[in-house]
C-alpha cells in the first residue's frame, strides 16, 4: 500500500493560485498513476486530473480545463496540481489518489488515498 500526505491548500480570493503537492512512500512512485480528486459539502467526490505513471500524459474534468496542471516527479515521489484563476465553485476537500498500473483513476471508489487538503476560494 503506498501512502499519501498532502498539502498547499488554504484560503486564497478568487482569480488567486494555490499549488497542491502529494508526497507518496511505501512503494515504487513511479508505478502507480496518480490523480486528483475533490469533494464540496453535499456533493459526491469527484475526479480532477490525472497523470499516468510515466507522466506522459494527463486528464482534466472540463471545469478545470486551461486553469489546472497536474505534474509529477518521480524522483521526488511527488505529484502537484498548480491550479489557477480559482473559482469559488472550486472550494473543495482536495484528495490524491494512486493506482497501481499506467493509468489514472477516474471513479472514487479505488486506489489509495491521502488525508485531503482543504481548499477555500473566496467571492
Amino acid at each position: 500500500q503506498v501512502q499519501l500526505v498532502e498539502s498547499g491548500g488554504g484560503l486564497v480570493q478568487a482569480g488567486g493560485s494555490l499549488r497542491l503537492s502529494c508526497a507518496a512512500s511505501g512503494r515504487t512512485f513511479s508505478n502507480y498513476a496518480m490523480g486528483w480528486f475533490r469533494q464540496a459539502p453535499g456533493k459526491e467526490r469527484e475526479f480532477v486530473a490525472g497523470i499516468t505513471s510515466s507522466g506522459g500524459s494527463t486528464y482534466y474534468v472540463d471545469s478545470v480545463k486551461g486553469r489546472f496542471t497536474i505534474s509529477r516527479d518521480n524522483a521526488k515521489n511527488t505529484v502537484y496540481l498548480q491550479m489557477n484563476s480559482l473559482k469559488p465553485e472550486d472550494t473543495a476537500v482536495y484528495y490524491c489518489n494512486a493506482n497501481a498500473g499506467k493509468i489514472p483513476n477516474k471513479l472514487p471508489g479505488f486506489g489509495s488515498w491521502g488525508q485531503g487538503t482543504q481548499v477555500t476560494v473566496s467571492s
